[in-house]
């Protein structure tokens, strides 16, 4: 397993991959499908795209950029996405701790995660092993595909 930067021949299987999450409707805030060329141009603006490369096929990716701008545009945020089929595996590690090593080589001081559902249990508990630090919860601040509402805590980390 290579955790690399992405590149164009790639992006059929982000786009796959990242639309799964997106339909799922548990974890991530957009709602729009990505085709190819919006996920073309999507991927293409971040700041850094990793990909989880399993002898050439791309089973999970993360998506790096600023969490704001200006006076904040050194805070930075990433999404992370693995295939279905490939859940469990520890590849969503992999990625995360690839990810921290770019924001902080691109010049982030810290990286934010604004919106990880409460009951997103795996999740939570892989950033606060890696080293991520809750901040609360927001209750209901995330609407689930079924149009029920679930709590968020956002979490950061210094780099």
């Amino acid at each position: 397993m290579e955790i690399r930067q992405y590149e164009n021949g790639d992006l059929n299987a982000m786009i796959e991959i990242w639309n799964r999450v997106v339909e799922d409707g548990v974890a991530f805030p957009q709602e729009e499908l990505l085709n190819e060329e919006t996920g073309a141009a999507f991927f293409a603006t971040q700041s850094y795209c990793g990909v989880a490369d399993d002898g050439g096929q791309v089973v999970g990716l993360y998506i790096l950029h600023p969490n704001n701008i200006g006076r904040c545009g050194h805070i930075g945020n990433a999404s992370y996405a693995v295939s279905a089929g490939n859940r469990g595996k520890h590849i969503g590690e992999k990625l995360v701790l690839d990810c921290l090593k770019q924001a902080k080589r691109l010049g982030f001081r810290i990286l934010q995660f604004n919106a990880v559902v409460e009951s997103n249990v795996h999740a939570r508990h892989l950033y606060e092993r890696v080293g991520f630090v809750p901040l609360g919860t927001i209750p209901k601040g995330f609407r689930m595909k079924d149009g029920h509402y679930e709590n968020i805590c956002p979490y950061y980390i210094e780099l």
